[in-house]
């Protein structure tokens, strides 16, 4: 594998579009109301691909220089783990990624608010320092949160909150509720994907003392607490679709429910974590799809 691959592999490209999911609902229910704007939309997504790709090379650094990543751990081998890359040159280029991140949310927040909404513009700058101190905060540091169970709540407020409700402020300076129950069920979604993930690496992880709420819980707690998280969103995207009802094709989301249903019989009859990798990418993608049904289904 060359360089350039290297680093492409720690991107981790498969999980960029599960980031931009809320974007693009947001940018949907925005088109549905009227306010949308296609360059805040190409923006919004090119400075949420950022940041989720800083997310990513914080948690291989974190991981990484932590020992977290070793021949034990399931899924993908990661950069440092490899030898490939080193901490110092991963940790030059989450630097530059900061700065690129950075510069990109102030164009969008610029280019969203101009000089007319100073508050909001504050607002919102303030959310992207956030968004890159959480970025970091996950594996990076003594205290890093991913490893005090709490990375489920960061995901939940992040994937979810931030990314509809803010991408939807953005086009409409203003919050709706329309975009208040697909912004809860994009966040319970990602946070199951997270738990997955949580749930496949759940056995090294107690090893090397990452605490994550799948160790706390243990395994089949966090089984239960996997099913209510994909059952609160499949329900609050029912009634999501009874709401803001006007004809059949506004229901065309309940598409999506059936790979989401397939993927927790899986996890239902699973009896060995490494089984539960691919079905990280399943959920994931079954989220891209829900959320861009639910969006494009008000377009109707």
């Amino acid at each position: 594998m060359n360089k350039f691959s290297v680093w492409i592999s720690a991107m981790r490209l498969r999980t960029l579009p599960l980031s931009v999911s809320g974007i693009i609902l947001a940018s949907c229910l925005a088109q549905y109301k009227g306010v949308f704007n296609w360059s805040i939309c190409i923006l919004a997504i090119i400075t949420t691909l950022s940041f989720q790709i800083l997310s990513n090379f914080a948690n291989d650094y974190g991981d990484g220089v932590k020992g977290t990543d070793n021949a034990e751990r399931i899924g993908p081998e990661r950069a440092i783990q490899s030898g490939k890359i080193t901490p110092k040159q991963l940790f030059n280029a989450i630097k530059i990624n900061i700065v690129v991140a950075l510069l990109l949310a102030v164009a969008l927040i610029y280019m969203a608010f101009g000089s007319q909404y100073i508050l909001l513009s504050v607002l919102f700058l303030v959310l992207g320092v956030a968004s890159i101190i959480a970025a970091m905060k996950y594996t990076v540091g003594e205290n890093a949160y991913g490893y005090r169970a709490m990375g489920d709540i960061f995901v939940f407020i992040f994937f979810g909150l931030i990314s509809v409700l803010g991408c939807y402020a953005l086009f409409a300076k203003t919050l709706h509720f329309i975009a208040v129950l697909p912004a809860f069920v994009v966040g319970l979604l990602s946070t199951g994907v997270l738990n997955l993930n949580n749930m496949r690496d759940r056995i090294p992880d107690e090893k090397v003392n990452k605490i994550t709420l799948a160790v706390k819980l243990g395994a089949q707690k966090a089984k239960l607490y996997h099913y209510t998280l994909i059952g609160m969103a499949l329900g609050l995207a029912l009634i999501f679709g009874i709401i803001y009802y006007k004809n059949p094709l506004n229901l065309i989301f309940l598409i999506a429910f059936i790979p989401i249903i397939k993927h927790v019989l899986t996890v239902v009859k699973n009896t060995e974590p490494a089984q539960l990798d691919p079905e990280l990418k399943k959920l994931a993608l079954s989220t891209v799809l829900l959320a861009i049904l639910m969006g494009v289904g008000q377009l109707f």
